[in-house]
Formats: structure tokens, C-alpha cells, sequence
């Protein structure tokens, strides 16, 4: 039976290409918002959803943070996607008929170098999939697309140049959320993703770490936000790799008890190469 993935953006965008291959083919679903995407899920519009996290360049994706715990989805998997810039054209164009580039002002700003030695013009968007689908619609030689080249394939457009990102380890991190629990078994390499709150006394994130630090659980990810926007009420994100059946965490998340008056765990799952 197909499954429905629900994604953040329009045909074509980053987080269509990771559903996609994560999923290869099931039917996608594109959604307006990160909310729009996970209620897709929550309600049974969609089977699961695979939403961004992180970016080696720009750091975290604030909204999924905030919006995840409170979700109640699991995270059941996780996928890495290479950002590779692409200057996409309509059907006839050549490199030396662009005179305008259109595009997110972050990609705009990711490709800064190649935009400036072709002294193009650039026009500022709401995503790159949505301006690969308006520049295949204004057909017009003149102006060019920056997305992915799984945009241009899916709008009919033309690879004028690719790699045209300034960096190359340009690398977006998305999980999968599922609406039911699945545990990954304890072998081959496991992440655990968790949140918690520290009780409020002196060090107690200090002390709260050190049971992480003394039983060899290296944490990959540790990340603060305000809750309901009160200063004094602090939530930790953090992804560990292991198992919670495994001793060192067991111990670890014995101890994290200590000092903590909330803890959860969001997903037990296989940790992706990258």
C-alpha cells in the first residue's frame, strides 16, 4: 500500500528530494508550514513526515524545535541531504542570456560568489522550488531559477550551471516522524534524541552532563529554548548515540534524573550516514 509523506514546501523543493529518497516512491505531500506538515501526520492526512533540523551552515531549524516536542510524533529515522545549487533556465536559454537570478534570499546568498562574477541581477523569493516553478511559467531567457536540479526536472527547466554553491559542505539534516513509536534495535549504530528541563538549582546542568561525560555517551547535539516564553523555564533538545537498553545510558539517563523535572524521549533510531 503507498504510503503519504507530508514535507515542508512545493514540488521540488530540498525537503521534497529528501522525502524522496527516503521514501522512494511513495506519494509526497507538500505543505505550507511546519505546522501544516506535522498536523498532515497528526490528523492521517499523511503516513509520516520528514522535516529539517539542522544545516551545517545556518545551524538549527528554530520552528522544528519548538514544534516537536509538543507534536507528539516520534522520530523513527534520520537522512542527510547534500545542498547542491543549480542555475536553472527555460527550455532554449544559454548562461549568457541570464541577466536576473530569482531565488530564497538564503540560496541567493549561498551562491553570493557565482551571482557577483556574472553580474547578475537578483530577485528575492519565497523558496527555490517556487521560483523554478514561476521562472518556468514566465518563460522568459532573461531570468534564471537557483534550486535544485530535482526542481528543474520536475518544471521542465534547463541546467545552466551547477555546483554554484560557495560552500560544498553545504549539508541539511531532516528527520522522519511517524505518529506511532518504533524503536530501533540495539545494534549497528543508534541515536537517541531526548528532551528534558533541569530542576532549578545551582549547577544543575553541570551535574545534569556529567553522567553523559562519566559513562562515555557522546552527545552530538545540545540545544536551549525558552518555553511558552518564560525565561526561567529552560528545554533542552539533545541527541546522543546509543541505545536506551544500553548500560552506559542507562546510567547516564539515571542521572540526568537527578537534576531534571521533565524528561522525554522523542525517538530511538538508526543513525543515518553522512
Amino acid at each position: 500500500m503507498t504510503k503519504r509523506i507530508a514535507f515542508q514546501g512545493e514540488p521540488g523543493a530540498f525537503s521534497h528530494a529528501a522525502a524522496a529518497n527516503f521514501f522512494p516512491g511513495e506519494e509526497v505531500v507538500g505543505c505550507v508550514t511546519f505546522e501544516e506538515t506535522l498536523n498532515a501526520v497528526q490528523t492521517g492526512k499523511a503516513d509520516f513526515a520528514v522535516v529539517p533540523v539542522e544545516n551545517s551552515l545556518y545551524g538549527r531549524i528554530t520552528d522544528i524545535h519548538h514544534l516537536l516536542p509538543e507534536s507528539g510524533l516520534h522520530i523513527i529515522g534520520e537522512t542527510y541531504l547534500r545542498v547542491e545549487m543549480t542555475l536553472l533556465g527555460v527550455p532554449g536559454a544559454r548562461l549568457e542570456d541570464i541577466k536576473a537570478v530569482q531565488s530564497l534570499s538564503v540560496a541567493l546568498g549561498q551562491c553570493r560568489k557565482f551571482i557577483s562574477a556574472n553580474g547578475f541581477r537578483t530577485i528575492n523569493a519565497v523558496d527555490t522550488a517556487g521560483s523554478a516553478r514561476e521562472i518556468a511559467e514566465k518563460a522568459d531567457k532573461s531570468v534564471a531559477a537557483i534550486a535544485s536540479r530535482f526542481a528543474g526536472e520536475i518544471y521542465g527547466l534547463n541546467v545552466l550551471a551547477e555546483n554554484i554553491e560557495d560552500a560544498t559542505h553545504n549539508t541539511t539534516r531532516f528527520l522522519v516522524l511517524s505518529p506511532t513509536e518504533k524503536i530501533a534495535p540495539q545494534q549497528g549504530k543508534v541515536k537517541t534524541t531526548f528532551v528534558f528541563r533541569v530542576r532549578n538549582v545551582p549547577a544543575a546542568l553541570y551535574k545534569a552532563m556529567g553522567g553523559f561525560a562519566t559513562n562515555g555517551v557522546n552527545m552530538t547535539k545540545l540545544e536551549s529554548y525558552m518555553v511558552g516564553g518564560n525565561f526561567t523555564a529552560t528545554q533542552f533538545y539533545a541527541d546522543i548515540e546509543g541505545h536506551p537498553d544500553d548500560r552506559n545510558v542507562q546510567l547516564a539517563f539515571e542521572e540526568l534524573g537527578f537534576f531534571t523535572d521533565h524528561f522525554r524521549i522523542l525517538g530511538v533510531y538508526p543513525a543515518a550516514a553522512h
